[in-house]
């Protein structure tokens, strides 16, 4: 079955583009089109899509808003949204990621990131920009942690060890199984042992732990 998907972009050029790319997909399908964020909120509860794909800066609602109203804490059944926008700042991803979303990329990101942002989302997990998640991680190490880490009652294993390594260096899960050789669905298994051991809702918290816990510092 195709992941369907509705995207939300105030230009329309550029919600064209989005929208060809992903129609490109043979299992993605948009079946709903948003110039502002009312719109896309009204259109992903009628329609109730796999994936939402909104871009931040819309008149009226914006992107986070529209997230938040679909994804956030208190939603009771909450949609996966993907966030995507032009302007790479720090806060606009922590407001992303606090209203819900499961994916922050950049315009500039290419259709092959696209595509498997929307796969990851459709899937549960969350992928951010790789570029994006690397600088937040280094501002977080220079500055140390705010508070000790929290010791683990379940202890990770060697492997999910070289996994959280992975995840911090921005690695996509395709990346890791690469480079540790082993299989994707291996890799997922191992995040997702990794979030429940840590709480993470996802894989930039679990970046920020490892590190607060020195992970990166001592795999790399």
């Amino acid at each position: 079955m195709s992941i369907r998907v509705v995207v939300a972009d105030d230009q329309e050029i550029v919600r064209t583009g989005l929208v060809m790319i992903l129609n490109a997909q043979p299992d993605i399908e948009v079946v709903g089109e948003a110039a502002d964020g009312r719109q896309a909120i009204d259109l992903a509860r009628r329609l109730r899509p796999e994936v939402c794909l909104f871009d931040i800066r819309m008149p009226g609602i914006d992107g986070i808003e529209a997230t938040r109203r679909l994804a956030g804490p208190t939603v009771a059944d909450p949609l996966a949204v993907v966030v995507i926008t032009t302007f790479d700042l720090d806060e606009y991803v922590y407001a992303a990621l606090r209203a819900g979303a499961r994916g922050f990329l950049l315009k500039e990101a290419g259709p092959a990131l696209l595509t498997q942002a929307v796969h990851a989302a459709a899937s549960g997990e969350a992928l951010i920009a790789p570029s994006v998640t690397t600088r937040l991680l280094k501002a977080f190490a220079q500055a140390g942690p705010a508070t000790p880490a929290q010791p683990l009652v379940d202890p990770l294993t060697d492997r999910e060890e070289q996994v959280v390594a992975a995840v911090a260096r921005g690695r996509t899960n395709s990346e890791i199984a690469r480079e540790l050789h082993i299989t994707l669905s291996t890799v997922k298994t191992h995040v997702t042992s990794v979030m429940t051991k840590l709480g993470a809702r996802n894989r930039v918290e679990i970046a920020i732990w490892a590190y607060e816990t020195d992970r990166v510092r001592n795999q790399t």
